[in-house]
């Protein structure tokens, strides 16, 4: 079965930096695209920054310019490298991947358990 593990998240001082990782493993097939989201108290969860299989990026509005999405498709793995971080980014990041597997060929979604990230002084 397909397994989504993220590692990196912790606590940070505002407009410090963090690395978040996220690896796939088991028999997959095919990767179409690749995401990071989050989710804070109390609010809804939301999509942070995206990468397709073309390597084409996405990010929401308020990341733009401080967050950076990559992507290794031979290692199923992706990474948000996070700068100038504030308070707001603090929540719990998840790794999302809508990929196939052989038994099953068609493109579902699939989660990780989620890191924490703590913004604070």
């Amino acid at each position: 079965q397909v397994q989504l593990v993220e590692s990196g998240g912790g606590v940070v001082q505002p407009g410090g930096s963090l690395r978040l990782s996220c690896a796939a493993s088991g028999k997959i097939r095919s990767i179409d695209l690749m995401a990071w989201y989050r989710q804070a108290p109390g609010k809804q969860r939301e999509l942070v920054a995206s990468v397709s299989y073309d390597d084409s990026t996405n990010y929401v509005d308020s990341v733009k310019g401080r967050f950076t999405i990559s992507r290794d498709t031979a290692k199923n793995t992706v990474d948000l490298q996070m700068g100038s971080l504030n308070p707001e980014d603090t929540a719990v990041y998840y790794c999302n991947s809508r990929l196939s597997t052989y038994g099953r060929p068609w493109y579902a979604d699939k989660w990780g358990q989620g890191t924490q990230v703590t913004v604070s002084s």
